[in-house]
């Protein structure tokens, strides 16, 4: 899921969201939000759907299978 990892971190990026204010704001932990951006986790359905929200994109996108 590497194209997740580099959406998530470049979407928090352009919102100027750390990684503990993201974790904090989707009810998970700053060392998950670390482990997704850096590949070495994958986010459950439930977190998708809540990083889609907050970003206002879709979860195909997160995942890749959307450019928009």
């Amino acid at each position: 899921m590497e194209v997740f990892a580099k959406r998530l971190k470049e979407l928090r990026m352009e919102k100027g969201v750390s990684q503990a204010d993201l974790a904090k704001a989707i009810g998970s932990s700053y060392s998950i939000v670390c482990y997704w951006e850096t590949d070495r986790s994958e986010p459950t359905a439930p977190y998708l759907v809540k990083l889609a929200d907050l970003f206002g994109v879709s979860v195909d996108y997160l995942l890749g299978r959307a450019e928009y």
